[in-house]
Parts: structure tokens; C-alpha cells; sequence
């Protein structure tokens, strides 16, 4: 089963969720049920709770707030984006870097765009299997393409895919893969139902039992798998 999701049918939030006249500089775009915007048909997609895509105008950010049992990874398409938690962590966050911080039992950050221009991010959050430890905060720079970076308290493995202009790619042969773009236009090739679906960025495809799946990228572009059993 592929069950695709249109970047125009996310649900606004950012500015639109502010106080008339409060403007704040951020837009947030939900591909699940999030805060005000409940759809209980839309809670999560395995252990996958949110994928919000985030601009920030400079200036602008989310000051210091509490996480707790979730699992947020961070992905950077454009500026730098300023982290700094109850960890210790204090770090800039660059287009190439994968940023996780397990809340565990508790824990708070602040982000915040520092920079001259705009900042443009996608933030996952995964629910953990397992009852909850310490926080903690990975920072990894610069991952190479198709290098898997997992999360095992989650049960999930993230690839971060670049692929070029007609170049295809294998979607991991997982009981559940989810998979969003970032840039580029795709193909989604070799579905059971015999239908090729085309994936423009902000879209994302919810993906069962589809083991023999791969996307034809028709621009160079970047795009995020989870797989999870």
C-alpha cells in the first residue's frame, strides 16, 4: 500500500497559529495531526508522530521549550539553525548535518535562526519503543548519501538519498517506509497497483508491504526515507 500526501494539503501552522497582530516570523507545515489541527486519522505512520517542515525568518525562533519520550531528528535544507538544550548541547546545524536529540525523560531546547537569510528545515518526531533513559545529543556532519543513520530506540533507520537528474534509487524493502522530499521532482516506480506516482517537493508517501519499489529522480534532489519494520 502507497498512501502519497501533497505538500498543499499539510496543516498550516507557524504565524497562522499566533496571537492577531503577533507575527512571529515562523511557518510550519504539519503532515500529521499536530497541536490545534487534531485529525484522529492521522496520528502517526508507525513510530513516525510528526514531520513538520519549518522556515524561520531571520530572527526568528521557538524559545525554550520542553520535550519528553520522542525521538527528533532534524534536517537542514537552507541557512543554519542555532540548538542549544538541557544536554549541554550548544551547536549550529547545517545543510548536510543530521541532528538528533532523544528527550528521553525530559528535557528542553531552544532553535533559533541566527542568520542573515532564511532558515528552512525539516524536523521528524519519532515515537521511542521502549520506556524512557537519559537525553542525549547526536550531531552528525556532513552524512554522506545512502550512509543509514538509526535510531534504535525508535526501531527506525533514516537514508538520506541525492540522487541526479534520471538516476534511480532503491526504496529500503522494509515492512514500513516513509519518505519525504526535499527538493527535487520524483518517480515512484514498480508500485504493486502497476501506478507510477510523481513527488514534488513538501510531498510525502506512506509505504507498506512494497518491496521492490525505487524513485526516478527527474531534477537532482534530496529526499528522506525512514524504514522501520
Amino acid at each position: 500500500m502507497i498512501d502519497v500526501r501533497r505538500g498543499a494539503d499539510r496543516y498550516e501552522g507557524g504565524d497562522a497559529d499566533a496571537a492577531e497582530g503577533a507575527a512571529t516570523g515562523i511557518t510550519t507545515r504539519h503532515a500529521f495531526s499536530f497541536g490545534p489541527h487534531y485529525d484522529p486519522d492521522n496520528l502517526r505512520f508507525g513510530p513516525v508522530l510528526a514531520c513538520n517542515e519549518e522556515i524561520l525568518a531571520p530572527g526568528a525562533g521557538f524559545d525554550e521549550h520542553p520535550h519528553s519520550h520522542t525521538e527528533i531528528v532534524t534536517w537542514v535544507a537552507e541557512g543554519e539553525l542555532t540548538h542549544r538544550d538541557a544536554t549541554g548541547a550548544a551547536t549550529l546545524v547545517r545543510p548536510g548535518d543530521v541532528q538528533h536529540l532523544a528527550a528521553a525523560s525530559g528535557t528542553r531546547h531552544v532553535e533559533r535562526n541566527d542568520g542573515p537569510g532564511p532558515l528552512r528545515f525539516v524536523q521528524m518526531w519519532l515515537a521511542p519503543a521502549g520506556p524512557a533513559g537519559e537525553p542525549s545529543y547526536t550531531l552528525v556532519r556532513g552524512i554522506a548519501d545512502s550512509t543509514p543513520y538509526a535510531v534504535p530506540a525508535a526501531g527506525a533507520v533514516l537514508h538520506v538519498r541525492r540522487p541526479g537528474a534520471g538516476e534511480r534509487i532503491s526504496v529500503p524493502a522494509a515492512g514500513q517506509a516513509y519518505l519525504h522530499v526535499v527538493r527535487g521532482d520524483l518517480r515512484l516506480d514498480g508500485t504493486a497497483a502497476g501506478e507510477d506516482e510523481e513527488l514534488s517537493p513538501g510531498d510525502s508517501a506512506r509505504i507498506s508491504g512494497e518491496p521492490e519499489l525505487e524513485l526516478v529522480a527527474g531534477s537532482p534532489s534530496e529526499v528522506l526515507i525512514w524504514e522501520f519494520p
